[in-house]
This record gives C-alpha cells, structure tokens and sequence, in this order.
C-alpha cells in the first residue's frame, strides 16, 4: 500500500462526505475526472473497492465505510500539526473554518467577514452556516476550527466563551400593534410560528412559552428561516418571537409590529465554542473579541 498520500484521504473523505463525485469535486476544488482519477489510484493501491458506482449517486462499500472512519482522525491530527505552526504566530492567519447558526449567520456575518479581513489581512475565512447540531459534529470531528452558537451547548471537548447576550422580541400582525403584549402563557394559548425541528431557537421560544412538543398541530405552525416566519405573521398566520439582530432585516418588508416582552424577558447567551485540544485557542480568544463587537453592533444588545 506505499504510495497512499494525504491528497488520497482528504478526496475520498469528500467523497464520503457528499456520496457524490460532483460535489465532492466541487468542495475540493478539482474536476470531477481528476477527483474520479484519485480515487480509483487509491483503489488500486489498496487492491480493492471503495465505493460503489451509481447512475446519481456512490455508496461506499463495507471496506470504505470503515476506511472513511478511520482516516477522519488521521486527517485532522495533519491539521493540528499544521494549526500548532500557526499557533507560534500571534496574529491569525491562512485558513480559519468557521460555523455560525442559521439564526445569527444573515444579521453578522456580512459585518464579521468585513472586520475580521481588515484585522487579520492574511486571514483565509470559510464561513459555513449549519444547525447547532451539525456544527458541534463538525467541530468534534475536526472540520470546523470554532463555531458561532446559542450557549450552552455542553460538550465537555469544547471550550464555551459567552459573547453577548440578546434578547428576543414579538412579532405581530400590525393590525395588532395597539394591543397589550401578551404573556407567556397568552403566547402558549395562540397560534405561535416556530422554526423547525434542529433549531436551537425553537426550543428557546418552547421553553419560554412553557410549550413541551408535540403542540397541537392546529396551534403550532413551522418555518424554515425567520424570514418564512415574519412573512407569515405578515399575511395574518399567527405571532412569533425572534431574535434582535434579525429584527431590521426581516421586517423591513413585512406588515408586521414588534413588541419587547413582558419580563422576565426571554433572550439567549451567543458565544464561540472551539476544541480544548486546538492548538490556536489563544487566538480564536482573541478573535472572539471581534466576534463580539459585531454582535454588540445589533443595538440594543446588552452585554453579559
């Protein structure tokens, strides 16, 4: 088996990861032929089938199934190598693979790119937006370098630093913008909008309504993003409740009202969680400085 490189294991792990040649290509930057040449080089080199070839779509066989398992870690202890040579430089720089959640990725992320570039010029961002499950997934199995989430999320791998906290508001049919707010256990009574299952914010907005899923299907309505959720409290649907920083992006088209809650306000702790084990952490707390600054632009947050 000599000749096996680390261009074989990262390609094959793409194409575990997407089960298809296209886009496995397309996320290692190569044509599809090229990426198809290496695999069928590592399949030689290993005398023996990897994957199974489909019309749509590849499955991987028993002997890729487990040769995809065990070069996952092989793969990410490479790149902690390559994080401890970066690590002896103060300033962050090259690559930094960074997840933010679907509830905070639009209302940030343009502003962090901008000021993250402008302090860190040899910065190489690759944002990506993914439910919290999937980026702490991520993050334990190397393919993320921190994250940008709800706190907490209680891995014990994972370093938690809390940012900022925010709070959420109500959105209403303007029609209702004269009305007293409701309380929690009003909202639990009407037809409430909610993101569906995997977002960490449909469990923040359950547990402030004292609402335990499943909810009656005819009071409970879901949505996809925020903006699915405005628009139907625009149309008349129900009421929902999101967070602040998506307040000026998602109602500025939509006949809807907003309103603050009744205290206790319900509201949610953003923070950066990363790998105890990686080697940039002085750096990635550095970095949760700015992170912080660009959340705290989204007046009125209050710090913790």
């Amino acid at each position: 088996m000599n000749g096996i490189s680390i261009r074989h294991l990262r390609y094959f792990e793409a194409l575990a990861l997407h089960s298809h040649f296209g886009r496995a290509a397309a996320a290692c930057s190569i044509s599809q032929p090229a990426l198809s040449l290496q695999i069928k080089e590592l399949e030689g080199l290993l005398h023996a089938p990897l994957v199974e070839r489909g019309a749509r779509q590849i499955r991987l066989t028993a002997l890729g199934e487990e040769f995809a398992a065990r070069i996952r870690p092989i793969l990410q202890s490479i790149d902690e190598l390559a994080d401890l040579a970066r690590a002896s430089d103060n300033a962050l720089s090259g690559r930094l693979r960074i997840g933010v959640i679907p509830t905070i990725a639009p209302y940030m992320l343009p502003r962090l790119i901008h000021e993250l570039t402008a302090r860190y010029p040899g910065i190489d961002l690759r944002p990506r937006e993914a439910v919290t499950r999937k980026l702490i997934d991520d993050l334990l199995d190397g393919k993320l370098d921190t994250a940008i989430v709800a706190l907490p999320v209680s891995e014990p791998a994972l370093t938690e630093q809390p940012l900022f906290d925010e709070e959420f508001v109500l959105v209403r049919p303007l029609a209702d913008a004269g009305k007293p707010v409701p309380s929690a256990q009003s909202l639990s009574e009407m037809r409430l909008l909610l993101l569906e299952e995997g977002h960490c914010f449909r469990d923040q907005a359950l547990s402030f309504c004292k609402l335990l899923p499943p909810a009656p299907a005819r009071d409970l309505m879901e949505g996809s993003s925020l903006a699915t959720l405005v628009q139907m409290v625009g149309a008349g649907i129900g009421v929902t409740l999101i967070p602040q920083m998506a307040v000026p992006i998602e109602t500025r088209s939509a006949q809807v009202s907003i309103a603050p809650l009744a205290p206790p306000q319900p509201s949610r702790t953003i923070g950066m969680v990363w790998r105890k084990t990686n080697p940039l952490s002085g750096q990635l707390r550095q970095l949760a400085e700015t992170v912080r600054a660009a959340g705290l632009h989204h007046a009125p947050l209050a710090a913790p």
